[in-house]
This record gives structure tokens, C-alpha cells and sequence, in this order.
């Protein structure tokens, strides 16, 4: 979904389909444009990801679990330059107090992993007759 379709909807319907509620989302684009204009200072080549949607598409990586080549062709975009631009928004939101993606493991929480092993049975060489 680009932003052009997202801004319309009500607050509620908002949070539930993006994650995040829409004065939060403003917040992270005005922190995202900023960094933008500081980074591109000196002029560049227009995005054809609008920063608005390159945060929609961060968010959908997110929070669906779609593969970035999934939503790079829905935002028509190749997805090396999204993962870039989506990482890059990632870092610059993190700096900024904003922690939507990597959360830091404390030392009072608890992490379980499964390492359990399972057997496969795993077909046998068939031994040829030798005449």
C-alpha cells in the first residue's frame, strides 16, 4: 500500500494495517526528511521512492515478514536499492530514539533457542550388481 492510499484512512485503521498510529508515523517522516536534507545537501537525483513510502515499505518488512523483493516490485523499485534505503531509514531512526526494528537484548531478559536435532532418513546408495 503507497502513502497516497494509507493517509486516507481513520487513526485506528491506520495503526492496525501499518503498526504504528499516524501522529507517531508523521514523526518518524519529519526525522527521516531532515537526515535527508542534511545527507543531500548539496544536491542529488530525485528518489523514486518517496520517503513517506520508503517508511511504509520499511514498516511492511517489518511487520508482514514479506520478502523486500515482494514490496520493492508492489513500490516499483529495484530491491537492492530498497534494502539500502530501508536499512538507512532503520539506522537514522534508531539514532534518533526510535527503535522499530532491532531491539537490544537486556541483560534481565530471557532468550530461549531451539536447538533441538531431528534424524532424516536419508536414502542408501543403491549397490549395483556387478555381472
Amino acid at each position: 500500500m503507497k502513502y497516497e492510499t494509507a493517509k486516507n484512512l481513520n487513526n485506528t485503521r491506520f495503526k492496525r494495517l501499518i503498526g504504528v498510529a499516524k501522529p507517531f508515523f508523521e514523526e518518524m517522516v519529519k526525522v527521516l526528511k531532515a537526515e535527508y536534507q542534511v545527507k543531500h545537501a548539496r544536491g542529488s537525483r530525485k528518489p523514486k521512492l518517496a520517503i513517506e513510502d520508503l517508511l511504509l515499505a520499511t514498516l511492511q518488512y517489518l511487520k508482514e515478514y514479506r520478502t523486500y523483493e515482494q514490496i520493492a516490485a508492489d513500490y516499483g523499485v529495484h530491491d537492492s536499492n530498497l534494502i539500502r534505503r530501508s536499512h538507512w531509514a532503520e539506522e537514522t531512526l534508531a539514532k534518533h530514539g526510535f527503535n522499530i526494528g532491532k531491539q537490544e537484548i537486556k541483560p534481565d531478559d530471557v532468550v530461549l533457542i531451539d536447538a533441538t536435532e531431528v534424524k532424516i532418513q536419508r536414502p542408501k546408495k543403491a549397490k549395483q550388481l556387478i555381472i
